[in-house]
């Protein structure tokens, strides 16, 4: 199936020119189109998209603030930011609003497909200068003492997690860990709600990108 993907942009010719670069792939469909950010929203509400694109400066709401509500309202909903400005700012911005990728229009032509791909995979789309502001981020985090920023799960969570991708029950990691089986589902709900997951199949996928077990 397409997917199908909400294209929100004030001015008409760049929505027109993404739209063609995005309905020349078979596996993407733009559904509609809005011309700010209340729009986009409006429009998501009731049309209920994969993908959202959203320009950065865009009258009544900017693409932040609706990719915020949005993240909010559609937590399934994935998130492009598609603009002109390479900003350190606006990107990890960006990515605090819940957006999946950002992608500068200079190189949509290149970046866009792969970048709504990405997306859909549950995966971050960065271009080549953001993976840089993000090392230097990270390297004067490292200077000031704060490497790493604080686990998403503790270490308890890690510890069911783990044991829950490798295919246990709740009885049996209760019997492992000699706790009760509520505390083990109170546990696994909050893993859920944490890092945004449904079900056991993506807590699997998830414990293996974190190298808590072997594909």
């Amino acid at each position: 199936m397409s997917v199908r993907i909400l294209l929100a942009d004030d001015h008409a010719l760049v929505r027109r020119g993404v739209r063609m670069i995005l309905d020349n792939e078979p596996d993407l469909e733009v559904i509609g189109e809005a011309g700010d950010g209340a729009e986009a929203i409006s429009m998501a509400r009731k049309d209920q998209p994969d993908l959202a694109i959203l320009d950065i400066a865009m009258p009544r709401l900017t693409g932040l603030q609706a990719a915020r509500e949005l993240s909010r309202l559609l937590p399934d909903l994935r998130i492009l930011i598609l603009t002109m400005y390479d900003n350190e700012q606006y990107f990890f911005e960006a990515l605090k609003a819940g957006a999946s990728g950002y992608v500068l229009k200079s190189v949509a032509d290149r970046d866009l497909v792969e970048a709504c791909r990405s997306a859909m995979r549950g995966e971050p789309f960065l271009y080549p200068g953001a993976v840089n502001s993000l090392i230097r981020n990270y390297l004067d985090r490292a200077k000031e003492g704060n490497g790493f920023p604080a686990k998403a799960i503790t270490d308890r969570e890690e510890e069911i997690l783990k044991l829950v991708a490798e295919g246990h029950s709740s009885k049996e990691i209760a019997d492992m860990l000699v706790i009760s089986v509520k505390t083990v589902e109170r546990h696994r709900a909050n893993l859920l709600q944490k890092l945004g997951l449904k079900d056991r199949l993506e807590l699997t996928r998830y414990a293996i990108r974190a190298g808590l077990i072997e594909p």
